[in-house]
């Protein structure tokens, strides 16, 4: 086992994450080696490298982002992905039932058991997540300004969102599934890997990851007031399919623009893409530890 530290993750003292790792290992009695990164391309180089060194388990401590690029690294091989989910929002470990707590979620890569779940691809780029292109992407982009001027995560969000919502980006697209072509203009695209419940309690989680399916969700033409709205009612999870969202469920889709490249968000990291956007799903694709399943886990067990 070897394990991927992110330096700069969610821990409360950021300058020895590497030894409170080591720590809680030596604790569960896990043998594994940790190495820490601070940067994505680090963190890539780090894992091609453990997998050539021939790891069994390459875990991933860090956010969704973390997790994301070790996947794209072991996705199609017999390496298993492990998780310590030491982000801000982890939202793959919380659709696997992945402990949050640094000693359980620890305890886990000893007592969980393998699973063979689902990932996306788009243009040949792995997410575990979701992907979208529209206001979501520009989010990002403004959000990271704002932190690089020093603001602070959910502040800099905030004038983001206000920066963003004022100019109000719409796209025209078209996508193709399943041979069937939807033209429209929208200020978001978002694609999941696999469905998501998009209203109530449970907003913006997976049941499963294995149902070989993406879900593609497009928002309706609307107003920026209504689009003010929408977030609101997102944020309280109140959103309702049939009046806010246009579904697609498809194993593979085409994305069209007048555009050359997209901006495009994959498990929340933003890159340039040269359009057509293929989207994919790998079913089955990615060995990952998980909590043992209980009859109403419906996450498939390999």
């Amino acid at each position: 086992m070897i394990v991927l530290v992110n330096a700069k993750a969610g821990l409360d003292d950021k300058t020895d994450c590497q030894v409170k790792l080591e720590a809680a290992l030596a604790a569960a009695g896990v043998a594994g080696e940790v190495r820490s990164f601070s940067g994505g391309e680090e963190l890539l180089t780090n894992a091609r490298r453990a997998v050539d060194e021939g790891c069994r388990m390459l875990v991933a401590a860090g956010g969704d982002g973390t997790v994301s690029a070790c996947a794209s690294i072991v996705v199609g091989t017999d390496v298993v992905l492990g998780v310590l989910p030491m982000g801000t929002l982890n939202h793959f470990a919380k659709d696997l039932n992945i402990p949050l707590t640094l000693p359980e979620a620890v305890r886990n890569l000893a007592d969980g058991e393998v699973r063979t779940v689902d990932v996306g691809e788009v243009n040949g780029r792995v997410f575990v997540n979701n992907s979208s292109i529209g206001i979501y992407p520009e989010l990002v982009k403004h959000r990271e300004q704002q932190q690089r001027l020093g603001k602070h995560k959910w502040s800099a969000f905030a004038r983001a969102f206000w920066t963003v919502l004022g100019r109000y980006p719409m796209i025209s697209v078209s996508v193709n599934a399943d041979g069937l072509a939807k033209v429209c203009k929208t200020p978001l695209v978002f694609i999941g890997n696999n469905p998501y419940a998009m209203a109530g309690l449970r907003m913006g989680t997976r049941d499963r990851l294995d149902t070989g399916r993406l879900a593609v969700y497009l928002t309706r033409d609307v107003g920026r007031r209504r689009l003010f709205t929408f977030a609101l009612r997102a944020l309280f999870g109140r959103l309702r399919d049939e009046h806010d969202f246009q579904t697609i469920e498809t194993e593979s889709l085409t994305i069209r623009t007048k555009r050359d490249h997209l901006r495009v968000a994959a498990d929340g990291e933003i890159a340039q893409l040269d359009s057509p956007l293929e989207y994919k799903i790998r079913p089955r694709a990615l060995k990952v530890v998980a909590p043992i399943v209980t009859p109403a886990t419906n996450v498939s067990v390999q």
